[in-house]
């Protein structure tokens, strides 16, 4: 099971690791191929939430490898780790929100906030 959750926590961090930086570093890319995919649709976000949302992505992927030796709190153990994939988890409930207003595809949105919450409740102590 550890095995399992380790390559959990490996593909969130890999996927909400592109996705944030490609929000911070491509953002008319990303903005145009969501235009496009849309039928001319505009995207409603802001250079600026995209750059939060981008920030809030890297670090909630940093959170769930991040070993909390490294931090100069002393925490209980998986607490980083369960509030960094609690935190990727609402950002894909609130992206999985903004696809269906938009009368878009969800299920990339439901893939990854399940992924989540399977680190979530694998890593729950017992």
């Amino acid at each position: 099971m550890n095995g399992l959750l380790w390559i959990a926590q490996l593909l969130l961090a890999a996927i909400f690791l592109f996705t944030g930086t490609s929000k911070l570093l491509a953002y008319e890319r990303l903005m145009g191929a969501l235009e496009s995919r849309s039928n001319g649709l505009p995207p409603g976000v802001s250079r600026r939430l995209a750059a939060f949302i981008g920030v809030a992505e890297i670090v909630g992927a940093l959170g769930v490898v991040m070993p909390p030796e490294l931090l100069p709190i002393d925490l209980p153990p998986h607490l980083l780790l369960k509030m960094a994939a609690s935190g990727l988890a609402l950002i894909m409930v609130l992206a999985g929100i903004y696809h269906l207003r938009r009368q878009e595809s969800a299920a990339p949105d439901v893939t990854l906030f399940l992924l989540a919450l399977f680190v979530i409740v694998g890593r729950w102590g017992r």
